[in-house]
């Protein structure tokens, strides 16, 4: 029983990312033509420094809380965080995610990337340095490290989520993305499935409703993107054989103007 648990914690732990390439396969079949979102005009954008905390669920187990971390950048020198901590019984899974970027435009340009995990079971460290003046990657994963090719455009899974949220503000209906992750470079793929109202403990949001393109309806994983926020997730659901599995809601969240961030860092 405990084996079975500490599986389930696992995978949810991953799951809790909610780094939009932690939950894809790799993408193989087209999508059917979906509904396209309309570029958005908002006070802020993808990039506003903000925070975004999340609950998270197993079912109607809470498991722990997840917070996203984007501080103002130094020139064009960007990070972006993120740390959760869940717990299941007497198991626990910790995790701190960072990953350091710059910017061209629209297109996020990938640095480095760290994952740190501790907590019941394997420790382990994943990292990737992005050397795109060598056309390659560094990348190590649970000790074992390889060089990856760099002759295309390339996101971390964690700078993958404001990547494809710049998409969507730009109006975009194509979201694949090659990421680099666990020492192998994949396409991922999302669909939009259309437009829907979300309402949580947090608000009631009008959102567009993605879904990670997978071959199999075996398992399905749906994400709820609030335009006024500028498409800030506000809800993930992973099913399972059409059985929820994990329901991740937006807690609170807080925009930031870039004056302010500048005034708190000095």
């Amino acid at each position: 029983m405990l084996r079975k648990i500490k599986v389930h914690l696992a995978v949810l732990a991953s799951l809790s990312l909610l780094s939009l390439g932690v939950f894809a396969e790799p993408s193989s079949s087209t999508p059917q033509k979906a509904v396209s979102p309309q570029p958005q005009v908002v006070n802020h954008s993808p990039m506003t420094p903000h925070t975004a905390e999340y609950k998270v669920h197993y079912g109607s187990i809470a498991l722990g809380q997840a917070r996203y971390q984007l501080p103002a950048p130094q020139d064009n020198y960007h990070t972006y965080k993120f740390d959760s901590d869940l717990h299941l019984l007497v198991l626990s899974d910790k995790r701190h995610v960072k990953s350091e970027f710059t910017r061209d435009g629209n297109t996020l340009i990938p640095l480095r990337y760290m994952h740190d995990r501790k907590g019941t079971g394997s420790d382990y460290r994943e990292q990737a340095a992005f050397a795109k003046g060598q056309s390659a990657v560094h990348s190590r994963y649970k000790g074992e490290k390889i060089k990856l090719p760099y002759d295309t455009a390339l996101f971390d899974p964690l700078m993958a989520q404001l990547q494809v949220r710049l998409d969507l503000t730009q109006g975009k209906q194509e979201l694949k993305y090659h990421m680099v992750k666990e020492n192998e470079i994949e396409e991922y793929e999302f669909t939009i499935v259309g437009k829907e109202q979300v309402t949580l403990a947090s608000g009631t949001y009008d959102t567009i409703k993605l879904e990670v393109v997978r071959d199999s309806k075996k398992r399905q994983t749906f994400f709820w993107m609030a335009p006024e926020l500028s498409y800030l997730p506000v809800r993930l659901s992973h099913f399972e054989k059409g059985s929820k599995q994990l329901d991740i809601q937006l807690l609170s969240y807080e925009f930031f103007p870039l004056e302010q961030q500048l005034a708190l860092s000095k």
